[in-house]
């Protein structure tokens, strides 16, 4: 089986776009009837795939969309978030959790997608990220 796509959406490489995103993980969320905490996981899940393609895909250049699209099959939602940036080594990242990367102000956003989510997965040198989450 394969999935459909439910939502699609274009936004600027800017933070002030989140809160477009935002509005859609509600809507898609309410729409299918979402449970409240597996809501709160996705809305900082995917804000956070969102921010790290402005930030370090598109290098907040405003003529870069970030594109998210919403797939639903049965019991599994993924959102796929896409950027144009030169993407990263999603299988070398610090573990933000050791010592020596406790202090340190950033570098935590993949760690937290990857506990928030049922699954993380990687396309295109790490410039599509899938976010999979279950429904029940």
């Amino acid at each position: 089986m394969s999935f459909t796509v439910i939502e699609k959406l274009s936004v600027p490489s800017d933070l002030s776009s989140v809160s477009i995103v935002e509005a859609m993980i509600d809507r898609v969320c309410g729409s299918l009837g979402v449970h409240e905490d597996a809501y709160g996981n996705i809305l900082i899940a995917v804000t956070e795939a969102v921010n790290n393609a402005v930030i370090h895909g598109n290098c907040f250049n405003t003529s870069l969309d970030v594109n998210v699209e919403v797939l639903d099959l049965e019991e599994r939602l993924c959102f796929v978030i896409s950027d144009h940036g030169k993407g990263f080594d999603f299988m070398h990242l610090p573990d933000p959790t050791a010592p020596e990367n406790i202090e340190k102000e950033n570098g935590r956003g993949i760690f937290l997608i990857r506990n928030l989510a049922d699954e993380l997965v990687f396309d295109d040198n790490g410039r599509v990220c899938n976010i999979f989450f279950n429904r029940a």
